[in-house]
């Protein structure tokens, strides 16, 4: 922006994730990194007066790209295609989402992968994201929606899920994730029998309330979520659920944080679950996987396992425990949906690459 004029002038065409890192001293030159869906991130460096870069490239002319962090993705993997689409939700409002498919995929409706964000006011967008590229390899569709709550669009949207705008958790995006579900089955992308759900943080708390209210899918892998407010209060995260999605406190506005809360649907849930959650997690604590555990295994009318990671807060940090929750989901996804008894690959020259998680 010019600020004598207050004009602005576009700098960058580019399609995909560009974030500046730092200025050269004299501010002539940036460094940055660009991503976008089967783009891994890398850094480069641009001057600040490079004109946009012609038809076809997303980076600023004369981009140089100081990076290739990981080459074997582009060389050796097979990458999952990626469209935006939109569709109406049950009220009308327009809800936008990405669309993975695996390439060569050939004709036939596909098992489908909903993957639901975490936030609340996260968003899907146009960065490398591996889970979306894994399951692609395995057949997978991935449909990713950006329902109310979501950031990166309007003010109403960013409030739509909240108890201001007369909604909250589970009501308005649980629309949102079916109508997208009916969208992608309607254009014959999805297998309507074949369908799974995962989600991380705000993603396992919407994940959890929708199992308790529809069967349609096959199976669900839930990380890191909240799913009895009133025993979280005080705990974990509460802040923002007190002012925003829910209200209140759970002594007088015991109504909505009993609604709201998975726990009290939970005789719904015939889905098979696979529950995950890090021990050292003071985010959404870690008692909340074992509430609903014991809830589901006591209730019988679905598959439950837990798995505890030892000293993981909220976002896992361990290399070896990241891969063994992909491993786990992958091994109940697979079993669940597809009816395959999956082990993960071994190493060629090396050991087995089989974990042994804490679980139940």
């Amino acid at each position: 922006m010019l600020l004598e004029s207050g004009e602005i002038e576009q700098r960058t065409h580019a399609v995909g994730t560009l974030a500046v890192a730092s200025f050269s001293r004299d501010l002539s030159r940036i460094a940055f990194t660009f991503q976008d869906h089967d783009t891994p991130p890398d850094i480069y460096v641009a001057g600040t007066t490079s004109p946009p870069a012609s038809t076809g490239s997303s980076l600023p002319e004369a981009a140089v790209r100081l990076t290739r962090a990981n080459p074997w993705i582009e060389s050796d993997l097979w990458l999952a295609s990626m469209e935006v689409i939109r569709w109406a939700s049950a009220d009308g409002l327009e809800i936008e989402g990405l669309l993975h498919t695996p390439p060569e995929s050939g004709a036939g409706p596909l098992p489908l992968m909903l993957h639901i964000h975490g936030g609340p006011a996260g968003f899907f967008n146009n960065t490398f994201s591996p889970a979306h590229h894994i399951y692609a390899g395995l057949g997978y569709a991935s449909l990713s929606p950006n329902v109310r709550g979501s950031a990166g669009y309007t003010d109403d949207l960013r409030e739509g899920n909240t108890y201001y705008r007369d909604d909250g958790i589970g009501y308005g995006d649980f629309d949102d994730l079916m109508s997208g579900l009916d969208r992608v089955i309607a254009d014959s992308v999805a297998d309507p029998d074949r369908l799974a759900v995962r989600g991380w943080s705000y993603g396992a708390i919407l994940g959890g309330y929708s199992l308790t209210q529809t069967d349609r899918f096959r199976a669900a892998a839930l990380g890191a979520g909240v799913y009895d407010w009133s025993a979280e209060y005080g705990m974990g995260y509460n802040w923002d659920v007190t002012r925003w999605y829910i209200g209140g406190t759970p002594w007088d506005n015991r109504e909505q944080w009993l609604d709201q809360s998975t726990i009290t649907h939970v005789a719904n849930i015939t889905t098979p679950l696979l529950l995950l959650h890090g021990m050292a997690d003071n985010t959404t604590t870690e008692p909340q996987s074992a509430i609903l555990y014991q809830a589901v295994k006591a209730i019988g009318k679905a598959p439950v396992r837990w798995i505890r990671f030892p000293r993981e807060p909220h976002g896992f940090r361990e290399p070896r425990h990241n891969r063994t929750r992909y491993v786990e989901e992958i091994r109940w996804m697979e079993k669940h949906v597809n009816g395959i008894e999956w082990t993960p690959w071994k190493r060629e020259g090396g050991a087995a690459t089989e974990d042994r998680p804490v679980g139940n």
